[in-house]
Order: structure tokens, then sequence, then C-alpha cells
């Protein structure tokens, strides 16, 4: 069974200015997506499942679904504030989305068999790609809770023009995850880098941390916990305007509880961001080189 790809696309892109899921950094107008994409088909994925926001609905169509409907299986939901369980009132200060877990909710009842989960707005490498897709070569039902994800060293995922959100990952010695615990203040100070506690203090962290970019593998299972747990967090944080619910979060919890475990599988490729609109540069830069290495064609599609 071919792995299904979920882009985490509903962002919606405040601090980088605009739409950064729609930015054209490939020679041919290529986005970023375009490229995962291009990455998982030529790895093994099956299907793609976007996320997005309504209100960009008819751009993702232009942009994405005539393009690829020919190169493979495009389906997409939706992720809005309303969207939550029946009982509970959205308060009217709530503007912020309710984070990648409850992004990944929508997606439930799409999906048959493993998965990978990735944001739109990173470049994660080929390698990635191909390492999941081998991890989950033999998956039968019998491996139900048997997850893994796509680890990256610190140092190389760090923007040099603000701060980002990173889950910092402890694993044992065969490689699976202890925990991962959510910093959402990382930034390079000069020689060193670190994070901020909820004191606003700046503790410093290793650079060769290996951290989360969001590049999970799951099975159907993994709705089941996100449900449940979407339900306990609203119970929690409902009146809470900034408050939201990420998937390392409830991987953590699965994890600590003995319900599943997560595979740490590193990876080596370069990973490219665009938090910042300063980042642009350096990824149009990065994809020009693997250009020139023969990496991608120059025109991806077409």
């Amino acid at each position: 069974m071919k792995p299904t790809l979920v882009i985490l696309a509903a962002g919606i892109g405040s601090r980088y200015g605009g739409i950064k899921q729609l930015d054209k950094i490939g020679p041919h107008g290529e986005t970023i997506i375009d490229y995962s994409i291009y990455d998982a088909v030529h790895s093994g994925f099956g299907k793609i499942i976007f996320i997005i926001k309504e209100s960009i609905e008819q751009d993702f169509k232009e942009v994405f679904i005539e393009k690829l409907q020919d190169q493979v299986e495009i389906d997409y939901v939706f992720q809005e504030l309303w969207m939550v369980p029946e009982g509970f009132l959205v308060p009217d200060n709530r503007q912020k989305p309710w984070g990648t877990g409850h992004a990944l909710l929508m997606a439930a009842g799409k999906i048959d068999g493993p998965f990978a989960v990735i944001n739109s707005d990173d470049f994660y490498g080929r390698g990635a790609y191909e390492t999941l897709v081998t991890y989950y070569q033999k998956w039968t039902k019998s491996r139900r809770n048997d997850y893994c994800m796509i680890g990256y060293t610190l140092n190389n995922t760090v923007s040099d023009h603000g701060y980002v959100s990173r889950g910092i990952c402890h694993s044992d010695a065969d490689s699976y995850l202890v925990d991962v615990v959510e910093r959402i203040h990382i930034e390079r100070l000069k020689s060193e880098i670190a994070y901020k506690d909820e004191g606003d203090r700046f503790i410093n962290i290793s650079g060769d941390s290996i951290v989360s970019m969001n590049f999970w593998g799951f099975t159907p299972s993994f709705f089941e916990y996100l449900k449940t747990d979407f339900n306990v967090f609203l119970q929690k944080n409902m009146e809470n305007p900034k408050a939201e619910f990420y998937i390392p979060s409830v991987v953590n919890e699965m994890i600590t509880g003995g319900k599943a475990t997560v595979k740490v599988l590193n990876c080596m490729e370069k990973w490219f961001g665009m938090t910042y609109k300063e980042d642009r540069e350096i990824v149009v830069k990065g994809v020009r080189k693997l250009i020139k290495e023969g990496i991608y064609p120059e025109k991806l599609w077409g």
C-alpha cells in the first residue's frame, strides 16, 4: 500500500506577510509545495491531501489541482475556526487557527493506511520521503500504533531572521522517541541558539539537538487519539485565544502513556523554510543549487 501525504497548508502566514504557500521560488514558478509533491511522487507516495482554508480554495485549485491531477491522486479538506466538536462555542476573540493537531484531524476518514504529515512552507529533501516510504513498505494492520518521525538537527533549521517553533526530541538507544517538547520561541543569538521559557528568559540549547520539523509518519489509529485529545484541549483552553493544539503534544502523551511507539528516522537532507520574507532568498538559492546538481529538472511539470 502506497502511503498518503498530508500537506498542512491552512496557515495564515502572518509573520511572512502573505500566502507563502503560493510563493514562486522555482525557475518556472514552482512553489515549495510543488517540490514536496514531486519528491513524494518519486519516492512512492500514492495520494496527496491538502488541508487549506476555504478562502484560498480557488487559488489552490488554479495553482495545484489542475496541474497535478494527472500526476497523482489529489484531494483537499478545509480547516476553519468554527470546525469544533458539538457542544463547544468558539469565543469571539479567537482569531488564531487551532493548531496542527486540529488541522490534521480534518483529514480523518480520508485515509486508510500509513500517511505522512508535512508543513506546506518547509522544503524537506527527497531523502526524507524515501526514508518514510521504506519504513512503511511492509506495513500491516498489526502495526496499528507504529509511528515515526523524520529528525533534523536544530542548527540546520533555525532562521537567521527571527524566532521559530520547534519540537525538541529525545530518543532512547534504539532510536525510539522518548518525548518531544514544543519550544515556541527559538532563535539564534550571535554564536548560540536559545529558547525562551515561560518567564521570557533565554535558555541555551545545543545546535545538535534533534528536532521535529512536523514531518510525521502515522497510521489511521492516530485520528482516534487526536479526536479524544482535542476535546480535552478545548475543555481546558477554549477561553484562551492563543492556545494551540499541536501534533507533538499528542504524540508526547501517547509515548509517555505507552500507547504507541515513534521511531526517529534521522535525515541528512538539507532543510529550507520560509518563516520570514528574508528567508525566501535562501530557499531560492538552495533550489537552484539542487537543479544544477541534477536533483530536479529545470521545469518540474509538463
